[in-house]
């Protein structure tokens, strides 16, 4: 693990840092898949930022087996028919040999059976367990998937839970493919945790208000409510139960939801707010002997430097990208050649690669590699992200 590590760790570090020979040769050419604009922006023009700062980084300290990596990325306007359509480009057009992203559970929905089909593999960089799960159009074998699973997420919160000895909950879901994903697994999941799920409430993530939701899943009095969104919709929700009268459940987000922007938009209502997350956003807590951590310092020094911080504050999805690449460059070095159905097998069998999402251990089974121990539990408390207790 140790020599994987400081490997991955290298791609942030200053290149003056190494001795590696320029790269030479034809570029490996990767495809990019980001929501530049559209509601999905906030999430997809930072990933792009960060893909280009690790490309950079590679390309600084030797490229992927000797020869440069070029990306080449294009915006999916936060479109499902706009994503399959620049996923045709890159593999038609621009001959990739993989794609990482897009953004969005429905634009990774309408990718994939397209780069299943080419076989051109695919790291995704969203967090809907259908991304990688089976189906209609099934199984995936080219399909990777660099965020936690939404099982992985809900078994956390139901640990959690478990723990304060909370057994009676209500559910919050918004009717996209990500929120409908959620709340598929809470209900699949609730039994073996000992959850009863007493109500649930759907709403349109692009509403403005889910006050009449929020009141009919107080009335069913459970200890907790799961809100299971993305984006402003979170926010919204925090403040529609802060707002009801009498005592308010404890309120339990999608660890799609931490970072900066939950905090501004919810204000007061976000206080005491448990939700799952990366470590990324808990630096701090981590001991000298978790392997992530070296990952996580060098991430963050170098998304600052790099100028991303200012525009867009360090959240739970920062990584992503980044990881995508790392999984790439440990499996086209695994794989020897750069080959997709090299690296596709390759993919299938890496060991302990340390990213700032997790440590990655993937199978046939498993096109992930993360469990529960890549996830903190989180609070806000005083307007910050904190361990919760």
């Amino acid at each position: 693990m140790a020599k994987i590590l400081i490997l991955l760790a290298a791609l942030l570090l200053p290149a003056a840092a190494f001795a590696a020979a320029a790269p030479e040769g034809d570029p490996i050419v990767i495809g990019g898949l980001f929501a530049q604009s559209g509601p999905a922006a906030v999430v997809g023009t930072p990933s792009k930022l960060v893909a280009e700062m690790t490309v950079a980084q590679l390309n600084a300290t030797g490229g992927i087996l000797g020869r440069p990596v070029k990306l080449i990325s294009y915006d999916t306007e936060s479109s499902p028919d706009v994503a399959l359509r620049q996923a045709r480009q890159l593999v038609e057009g621009d001959k990739v040999l993989a794609i990482i992203g897009p953004t969005s559970t429905g634009e990774g929905l309408a990718v994939k059976k397209y780069t299943e089909e080419k076989k051109v593999p695919a790291i995704m960089t969203v967090g809907g367990d259908a991304i990688i799960a089976g189906g209609k159009f099934g199984p995936f074998d080219w399909t990777f998937k660099a965020p936690q699973r939404t099982a992985t997420a809900v078994d956390k919160i139901y640990e959690y839970l478990k723990g304060k000895n909370i057994s009676k909950i209500a559910v919050m879901s918004s009717k996209d493919a990500f929120g409908q994903d959620g709340l598929a697994e809470l209900k699949a999941n609730a039994g073996k945790f000992g959850v009863e799920i007493l109500a649930e409430e759907s709403f349109d993530p692009k509403g403005t208000d889910f006050s009449a939701q929020a009141f009919k899943l107080q009335a069913a009095k459970p200890q907790a409510v799961i809100v299971w969104t993305i984006g402003p919709a979170g926010a919204i929700a925090a403040k529609n139960f802060a707002a009801l009268p009498g005592e308010r459940p404890l309120l339990v987000q999608s660890h799609g939801q931490p970072g900066p922007s939950y905090l501004e938009l919810a204000g007061e209502a976000a206080g005491g707010t448990i939700m799952p997350g990366t470590k990324l956003m808990a630096p701090e807590s981590l001991p000298d002997e978790d392997p992530q951590k070296i990952v996580i310092e060098s991430f963050i020094k170098a998304y600052k430097d790099a100028g991303i911080q200012e525009k867009f504050p360090l959240n739970t999805h920062s990584g992503y990208a980044y990881d995508a690449l790392a999984l790439l460059r440990a499996g086209l070095e695994k794989a020897g050649k750069a080959d997709p159905e090299a690296l596709r097998a390759a993919l299938e069998k890496l060991q302990n690669v340390v990213g700032v999402s997790g440590v990655y251990t993937t199978s046939s089974q498993d096109h992930n590699g993360l469990h529960g121990d890549s996830m903190i539990m989180l609070i806000v408390d005083s307007g910050r992200y904190k361990l919760a207790p």
